[in-house]
């Protein structure tokens, strides 16, 4: 059975579960060679069922030669005699459900309190070191919102990944050795130009038009004067290439700053060409017969006349199910960025255990080739994972939103941010799987409704801090003394609070933070309903003025449940509100 690295309910009786198994095994029903592997212990998906489930009796009978039911009735005869077990049912063809007393809830309540903002941490590490690249935007202008997607997932899942139990480096790869810098420099030297005052007219296509540009031109004129004002393009191609990109990753970290990301790595694609970690991952390939020199077959709908064949430096990519053998450099000796690309995960997977890129959609096409590459570099030791982002749709209303006039033909993540705040902009961007299309409507993600995800978790969080001051004013202190005071719909709370560590598991595991988004809106809105009784019976209300002692348990209680959405908006790298 996979056992999880922290403890909770659930592992706890994963435990109790392999010793029932274990004694099956003594009493000779079950074969004691039997795989565990796919046994699992979690809630069953209708609460009215029971409070832990497990598919044991299903996923081992065949194996032991026996109908399920009659596995789980020895499997129930078993779990009858665990002292928090009030009761073990058998349900369908052969899950089995199991009910718990609720000193088990009590202790839960006392183990979110004990542990704090580390409920649901990994107890122990992990021992792994995860590469998380994420965001790696050509450095030619701010972050727009097709950035802004991929950013936010990349880093709430490091910061999953790291309450998991692993060691996370967050990367950043910076695209700058192609054509697009180049373009960036010839770009930045108009602005250089009109900030020495020349005319330089309608900026041509190709160019990038932004106003962005005009802050660099002007600190290039201040700094190198006329210097440059009618000299060769080989003259200032290079330095203005250099300072152009300089200033473009200080404006996107900034832009990433105000979305809370902050980057331990920025790994430059032209350092890797002047450090010649390219030429050593070739030589490396080469050694291993993983590059070859060879000649492309001849591109569909090219004639003889018009295609010349070129020998060519090729990753034997078919060997690991790519459809075609793929150059690592172009016919002039520059690297193709496949071939780059190769030699920045050659490099990236000597220092880390697995790898993970958040990738544009866009990019679903080179998936297959770089995966087959990391894999054979590293002979299939390092994990390897690669997830797809789709882009967002900006809308108002309903209606598409206007580009910005500022970059030139985008809406820039600075804008939005300052528009609806980051928490908005963070939390929205995890309401979905990363590989579903979005869409953010200005109007609707600053809605005061349950419909808004957003309003819905902080809103939970709000209403029970507003709850505990107002029980302050009446001196009425939070106390875990009186906890068996609690009722079933408190204790219903509880039960949802205690699949949090279960689910930053599951999130770690899949590299699914949406997952956590999803939880702690089920976790809000188990909290909205149990308040909303207290308007139809005032006995269910967390203050009762003639129950001081029901108050402070209730209170208690309510607290924890804070904690946990606290803990999982943490991880969402958003805010828990205290009022609203």
């Amino acid at each position: 059975m996979d056992q999880e690295n922290k403890v909770t309910i659930f592992t706890t009786f994963a435990e109790h579960i392999d010793t029932a198994l274990d004694n099956l095994i003594n009493a000779q029903i079950l074969p004691s060679d039997i795989n565990r592997a796919n046994v699992t212990v979690e809630p069953p998906r209708d609460p009215s069922h029971g409070d832990i489930s497990t598919n044991a009796a299903m996923v081992l009978s065949k194996t032991a030669k026996k109908k399920p039911r009659e596995l789980a009735q020895a499997l129930a005869k078993e779990l009858r005699d665990i002292e928090s077990v009030t009761e073990v049912e058998i349900a369908g063809p052969g899950f089995l459900n199991m009910r718990l007393d609720n000193m088990v809830w009590r202790d839960e309540i006392i183990e979110i309190a004990k542990r704090g903002d580390d409920y649901g941490r990994a107890v122990k590490k992990t021992g792994k070191t995860i590469n998380i690249e994420y965001v790696s935007t050509n450095p030619t202008g701010p972050l727009h919102m097709g950035h802004c997607r991929g950013a936010v997932v990349g880093d709430a899942l490091a910061t999953i990944l790291e309450f998991a139990g692993n060691d996370v480096i967050k990367e950043y790869y910076i695209n700058d050795a192609g054509g697009q810098v180049d373009t960036l420099s010839r770009s930045v030297y108009l602005r250089y130009l009109e900030a020495l005052g020349r005319d330089i007219g309608e900026i041509e296509d190709g160019l990038y038009p932004g106003d962005y540009l005009i802050p660099v031109g002007q600190r290039l004129a201040e700094k190198y004067g006329d210097r440059y004002v009618d000299a060769l393009e080989s003259e200032w191609l290079v330095l203005f290439r250099e300072e152009s990109v300089d200033d473009m990753m200080d404006m996107i970290r900034v832009d990433l700053s105000l979305l809370g990301i902050k980057h331990d790595i920025f790994a430059s694609e032209a350092a890797l060409h002047i450090e010649g970690k390219a030429v050593v991952a070739e030589k490396w390939l080469r050694d291993n017969d993983l590059v070859y020199d060879g000649v492309l077959e001849k591109p569909k709908g090219k004639s003889f006349d018009d295609w010349e064949p070129v020998t060519l430096p090729l990753f034997r990519s078919t060997k690991f199910g790519d459809d075609q053998d793929r150059p690592i450099k172009k016919s002039n000796g520059q690297w193709t960025y496949f071939g780059a690309d190769l030699a920045y995960h050659y490099q990236k997977s000597e220092n880390a255990d697995a790898l993970i890129n958040i990738w544009g959609a866009d990019h679903a096409g080179t998936v297959k080739r770089i995966k087959a590459a990391v894999s054979a570099m590293t002979h299939g030791k390092t994990d390897f994972d690669i997830k797809l982002v789709q882009m967002v749709r900006l809308l108002r209303s309903g209606e598409p939103v206007k580009m910005s006039k500022r970059s030139g033909s985008f809406i820039t993540l600075r804008d939005v941010i300052e528009e609806v705040g980051r928490d908005v902009v963070r939390f929205t961007m995890l309401t979905r799987k990363a590989d579903a299309q979005m869409d953010f409507d200005f109007a609707k993600v600053v809605e005061a409704s349950k419909d808004n995800p957003v309003f819905y978790v902080q809103y939970a969080h709000a209403r029970i801090c507003s709850t505990i001051r107002k029980a302050l004013d009446e001196n009425i202190i939070p106390s875990d003394k009186h906890l068996e005071l609690l009722e079933d719909e408190e204790y219903a709370l509880v039960k949802e609070a205690s699949n949090f560590s279960r689910l930053v598991e599951a999130a770690a595991k899949t590299r699914e933070p949406h997952r956590i988004a999803f939880y702690l809106n089920d976790l809000a809105s188990a909290l909205h309903s149990h308040w909303n009784l207290g308007n139809d019976n005032p006995e269910k209300r967390f203050i009762l003025s003639h129950d001081r002692d029901k108050s402070a348990a209730r209170l208690f209680l309510g607290s924890q449940i804070a904690q946990v959405l606290k803990n999982g908006l943490g991880l969402m790298g958003v805010e828990a509100a205290v009022s609203m």
